[in-house]
């Protein structure tokens, strides 16, 4: 597991050797689903704190390399050709999204199918789910029933 003030300064250290320090910066975040984000507006790569806390050094580095690489191809490059070229050459090994897990035990929803499968959400789910890896397409018999963690918790 990464340590955040080891990520700040790896981060900090990426942003000196690919970008300009005086324009681009570092932060974290309070994302729950996505490793990170390169955003334009405010020249800023951000990680989200609670996935930098669960991923391994080398993981947390991938996604650093990957958020440098989005500012150094621009805004159009998205994760194409252009992107790909500069991800190979500054060292980045990874696929063009993270694939890892998410902070399932801050999900304030979390579901099970009648097969027992979990699932997690962030927002209340508003309509009705079935399980994917029960059936790949909806199944009423694969509902997902959801319960709110507080719920959960005073059962």
């Amino acid at each position: 597991m990464a340590e955040l003030k080891d990520v700040t300064v790896w981060a900090n250290a990426l942003i000196r050797l690919h970008l300009d320090p005086a324009v681009w910066s570092f932060g974290f975040d309070h994302a729950k689903r996505r490793a990170g984000l390169c955003n334009f507006t405010d020249r800023r790569i951000t990680v989200s704190r609670y996935l930098a806390a669960r991923f391994s050094d080398d993981e947390i580095h991938q996604v650093l390399l990957h958020e440098v690489a989005h500012a150094m191809a621009g805004p159009a490059a998205g994760h194409g050709p252009v992107w790909q070229r500069i991800a190979d050459g500054i060292g980045y090994a990874g696929g063009r999204l993270h694939d890892g897990g998410v902070a399932e035990e801050l999900a304030p929803w979390r579901g099970t199918c009648p097969a027992g499968h979990e699932h997690f959400r962030f927002r209340r789910p508003t309509r009705m789910h079935s399980c994917a890896r029960c059936n790949r397409g909806f199944s009423t018999a694969h509902l997902i029933t959801w319960q709110h963690r507080d719920e959960a918790s005073r059962a």
